[in-house]
């Protein structure tokens, strides 16, 4: 009895490592007959914040169908990849529509520590089948500066690395990479034949019938003097007020993350050589805040900073600030931006009347910049229950507990935490929560307890001897 349980697991045992087997092997055999017959790399070196975009028109020249197409990345670029979008494509040019795909890493690593990233397809891809697919990913921390230090005088010149052919794990019938620089002064760059040069824009290739994992490693050193403005940390707390606003408050630690500064600061000549002095360093901000805000103040650790400008709209407002003194390579500067926005722009009650959310927009307001650390706190009101959030991307998040004025039981705190932020990141996101009414009768009824009481110790002051008389003796 024994001996025949033991041959019945072995038996099924060895069957599920027979299916587990051919799956592989079909799915092995699915991703060696997918082909990308054309690809199309355009790579933008305008900012320190460097876009991709990608198109590739992907062909199933097997027999049977496949839901998912692998992207590659080579080891050094993961720790520089803020994000990574992937879109399928249809319609004619001037009709085109786009859909959004859902990527996901995907493991084992390839060679040479390859990074996978899988596209889930629409519908699965069959026989004899194609799909053009737009990918967009941007990298950040990735232009060296060289040299590492310049003087006040002397402009920017960054390192940019990458590969004239395209990293991926099928075979690629045809392609081409356009990278455009942020400026015509280009110091040298790697020649993989075919490659032109025109102006801004450097071609490599085409290229064609290069087989799976090609890498042909290239460099790039080019003048760029656009502001690398990078935010080392962001704090921005949201605390909302059922009284009618919801007040923001926003710590920033930023610095600047090109060439460091050599020698001494002139600001004689900066200011009489504006267009010489200082190319690489910056001295203006700009960040793009809700529609009808009010109550703005901008400060740092000295007190308020006049040198702001609000320009307010119906759609959108902007404030552009200026901090102290400019920012040159390795310069730090804090500061403090607040403000309130009414209501009922943010707050909302859902589709069945049970709960409350807040509709809050993810990412930093300032243009063109990297955060490293990104945190967001959004205060409820007291009373609060069950929040929940929804955010277009995966967040890290915990609940904290905090006190303001008139509170008896404190207030749960949401904090929402992310790394290498772009300005991308900037979309929509809600903080649902449940939330009894009766809890803002708490407020006003402390108001009035604090009230009467004071009265009823004026009364009982006024109307009382309190005084100290001598005990006359008989």
């Amino acid at each position: 009895m024994a001996t025949d349980l033991k041959i019945r697991n072995a038996s099924i045992f060895s069957l599920l490592l027979f299916l587990s087997f051919l799956l592989g092997s079909s799915s092995a055999a699915t991703d060696h007959d997918l082909r990308i017959t054309n690809a199309e790399r355009r790579i933008d070196l305008s900012s320190h914040i460097i876009k991709v975009f990608l198109t590739l028109k992907v062909e199933n020249k097997g027999t049977s169908p496949t839901s998912e197409v692998i992207l590659a990345f080579p080891p050094a670029q993961i720790d520089h990849l803020a994000l990574l979008k992937a879109a399928v494509s249809g319609g004619k040019k001037k009709k085109k529509t786009y859909t959004s795909l859902d990527v996901n890493p995907k493991l084992p690593d390839g060679p040479n520590g390859t990074k996978y990233f899988s596209v889930t397809l629409l519908n699965p891809l069959k026989a004899n089948e194609a799909v053009t697919l737009e990918i967009l990913y941007i990298l950040t921390k990735s232009l060296e500066p060289f040299p590492s230090e310049i003087s006040q005088s002397e402009s920017q010149l960054v390192y940019y690395r990458d590969s004239a052919i395209i990293l991926s794990p099928y075979h690629i019938e045809q392609q081409a990479t356009f990278i455009r620089t942020a400026s015509t002064k280009v110091e040298s760059y790697t020649n993989v034949e075919p490659t032109n040069r025109s102006g801004l824009e450097l071609k490599y290739g085409p290229y064609v019938d290069q087989p799976p994992h090609s890498f042909s490693p290239i460099i790039v050193h080019f003048e760029n003097n656009n502001p690398f403005v990078v935010i080392e940390d962001l704090v921005r707390e949201v605390e909302i007020s059922h009284w009618g606003s919801v007040q923001v408050r926003e710590q920033y630690t930023l610095s600047h993350a090109g060439a460091r500064l050599k020698g001494a600061f002139s600001r004689v000549d900066y200011q009489s050589k504006p267009s010489v002095s200082g190319v690489a360093s910056f001295k203006q901000l700009l960040a793009r805040l809700p529609p009808r805000v009010n109550s703005v103040y901008y400060r740092d650790e000295i007190g308020n900073i006049s040198t702001s400008h609000l320009r307010l709209d119906l759609k959108k407002s902007e404030l552009e600030i200026e901090p102290r003194y400019p920012l040159f390579g390795g310069w730090r500067a804090t500061f403090v931006i607040g403000y309130r926005v009414p209501l009922e722009d943010f707050l909302y009650e859902s589709t069945d009347g049970k709960q409350r959310y807040l509709n809050f927009t993810f990412g930093c307001p300032m243009a063109e910049t990297v955060v490293n650390k990104l945190t967001i706190k959004v205060a409820l009101p007291e009373g609060s229950k069950n929040p929940t959030v929804v955010a277009p991307f995966t967040l890290e998040q915990h609940l904290e507990t905090t006190y303001s004025y008139l509170d008896i039981m404190g207030r749960t705190v949401v904090v929402l935490e992310k790394k290498n932020v772009v300005p991308e990141h900037n979309s929509p996101f809600q903080v649902y929560y449940d939330f009894n009414p009766a809890f803002m009768l708490v407020e006003p009824l402390i108001l009035v307890s604090i009230f009467v009481l004071f009265f009823l110790a004026c009364i009982a002051y006024l109307h009382g001897d309190i005084s100290i008389q001598k005990h006359k003796t008989p």
